[in-house]
């Protein structure tokens, strides 16, 4: 199959390696994956934080840029959320009736990772090894707005050599939520000191997520208390193999 990959901010400017593994895992599973470079910002961040017509040029470059793919794969809830949920509402809101029909047409051919590998490629054994215990962080993104339920412990329970534990109160949020962990930083920090308990009581060596940008708020804090906890991205775990 020929996949096209819009591979996020974060991803293109902090967190390279989730790119790159989420092309390695695709490949390895026989698939082309095309990379347009003419790609950039989905726009969430505007939109989130009520810039909304800056947002509009956005919009309109994801849906010219991914409209000639017939999937497209993102390795972030957050932004297939906001690619499904708010570029047609954006369109819409400016009066580009046009636009906001290939919104939604291009949004419908794009899927979170682990929505592609399951619903799309009919996947849950990838091949993956990783001999580390993990716990699993589900992003609020990724279960309210993309909506992937259980489909990324479908297949982290597939890689040889995980251990999987469960993550107490897994659903509350870490507390990034963009730019409110900057606007309530203290609201912010109060609820990261809570998903940090939560991660180090299941004695994992790693939690990981889909969406770099939880990882990174739950990452600094487990760096700056000195757990040992590192956090890696699901794409990063998947990609893994005994000889690589």
């Amino acid at each position: 199959m020929r996949i096209a990959f819009f591979a996020t901010c974060l991803a293109d400017t902090l967190f390279p390696e989730a790119a790159k593994a989420t092309v390695r895992l695709l490949e390895r599973l026989g698939h082309e994956v095309v990379f347009p470079p003419e790609q950039t910002c989905c726009g969430q961040m505007h939109i989130n934080t009520g810039y909304q017509k800056e947002a509009l040029p956005l919009v309109k470059r994801y849906a010219t840029t991914f409209d000639r793919y017939d999937v497209i794969v993102v390795p972030s809830g957050s932004c297939a959320g906001s690619i499904r949920h708010q570029h047609s509402m954006v369109a819409s809101a400016y009066g580009e009736a046009g636009l906001a029909a290939r919104s939604e047409s291009v949004a419908a051919r794009t899927y979170e990772l682990s929505e592609l590998l399951i619903d799309v490629l009919k996947i849950e054994d990838v091949g993956a090894y990783y001999p580390h215990r993990v716990t699993y962080h589900p992003t609020c993104h990724s279960l309210r707005m993309t909506r992937v339920g259980d489909k990324p412990l479908r297949l982290l329970r597939q890689v040889r050599g995980l251990d999987l534990v469960e993550l107490p109160a897994a659903e509350q949020c870490c507390g990034f939520g963009g730019t409110f962990s900057i606007k309530n930083a203290e609201t912010s920090t109060a609820m990261l000191a809570d998903k940090m308990t939560n991660i180090v009581s299941t004695g994992a060596d790693v939690c990981t997520a889909g969406d770099t940008s939880c990882l990174m708020h739950i990452g600094g804090g487990l760096s700056r208390l000195k757990t040992g906890v590192r956090t890696v991205h699901l794409a990063e775990i998947l990609a893994s193999t005994e000889y690589a």
